[in-house]
């Protein structure tokens, strides 16, 4: 182990407090555009049905253009390494503990389970994590890692639940038969625009295709309108309101005790920027014996936030959004925390 010295010490804690400071860079614009959206929806100045309107341009629209043009560039077989386990060993103990929490003590439906289990471990790695993996890590290689598996492997997981919870796109009631889910299952890829941009991507990527100069870039400037369109209508969502009319669960979800609501969030909250980056961290450790500056990278990205993302698919398969909105403006600010902790802890163990 190499002796600390002064110029070791300083050198530490310059490295510190810039990562610091990149955490307070990425999280800035986060919070200015969200607070931009609530004041837009303050002042009513995009009408009545500016969140419904702008949710459905993000999940139908601009989410699969940012998708595709992520996926069809990426190489396919980057995320199949040891680093990848130890994510997705914690991505996967906190969204099944997520599913069960809102079943169990919450008395969820199966969408709304989905709901739970994507606010308890779908991570920010986009907007927030790819500034914060460049400041503090050096590249943000393994954030790409991470983005392909969620979009690839979790969001059909979460998506088929929603669809299957729903019945969304087939005209038939949730549980209306094994056919019924089956023919869904079977469809979700055609009426699903995240899960069709992103099998598109594959191919693309598989193929070894190039885009036209003209539709990359047109899917490049699309695509860059999800995010910032997102939180505004993350903000927008956060003026208090009679939730929209809807279904009978719907109405029942809506009418949660207080209480119940907060607990809710408290235990999604707990998952994911708790529960997450320490499963990491003993998997990665431990088990694993992950290089020190890659278990950081793993611990980093556990410890990020719930992605907007989540709030999304909550609106557009017309659910109560109140979890999933809370649950990314709270996550938000416990993850500036936890990941200022992790990056104080084990930033410093390999230098």
């Amino acid at each position: 182990m190499p002796r600390r010295t002064p110029v070791r010490e300083a050198h530490n804690g310059a490295r510190i407090m810039a990562g610091m400071h990149a955490l307070l860079s990425a999280f800035a614009p986060i919070w200015i555009l969200t607070a931009i959206g609530y004041a837009v929806g303050r002042s009513g100045l995009l009408g009545a049905q500016a969140e419904a309107v702008l949710g459905r341009f993000v999940f139908h629209v601009a989410m699969p253009a940012a998708l595709f043009t992520m996926v069809s560039g990426a190489r396919l077989d980057t995320f199949a390494n040891s680093s990848m386990v130890a994510f997705a060993a914690g991505t996967a103990l906190v969204c099944g503990l997520g599913f069960l929490a809102a079943g169990r003590l919450f008395g969820r439906g199966t969408a709304d389970r989905a709901i739970g289990s994507m606010t308890s471990g779908y991570v920010n790695s986009a907007n927030l994590g790819i500034p914060v993996a460049v400041q503090v890590l050096g590249d943000a290689s393994f954030v790409a890692q991470i983005i392909l598996f969620q979009v690839l492997l979790v969001s059909p997981v979460i998506l088929a639940l929603l669809d299957s919870g729903t019945g969304a796109g087939a005209g038939t009631k949730p549980g209306s038969g094994k056919a019924a889910v089956f023919r869904r299952m079977l469809t979700m890829p055609v009426r699903n625009p995240i899960i069709m941009a992103s099998l598109l991507g594959v191919a693309v990527s598989a193929l070894g295709l190039r885009l036209p100069h003209a539709l990359a870039h047109s899917c490049d400037l699309l695509g860059a309108a999800a995010v910032p369109t997102a939180l505004i209508t993350l903000g927008l969502s956060l003026n208090a309101r009679p939730a929209a009319p809807g279904s009978a669960q719907l109405a029942q979800n809506t009418a949660r005790p207080v209480r119940t609501a907060r607990a809710e969030v408290v235990v999604a909250v707990a998952l994911k920027t708790l529960v997450q980056p320490l499963t990491a961290l003993a998997v990665g450790g431990p088990l694993l014996h992950l290089p020190e500056h890659q278990l950081l990278a793993v611990v980093l990205c556990s410890a990020l936030p719930t992605a907007q993302n989540a709030f999304i698919y909550a609106q557009q398969y017309g659910l109560d959004t109140r979890l999933a909105r809370n649950a990314v403006v709270a996550s938000t600010v416990v993850s500036m925390g936890t990941l200022s902790l992790a990056t104080w802890a084990l930033g410093t163990t390999g230098s």
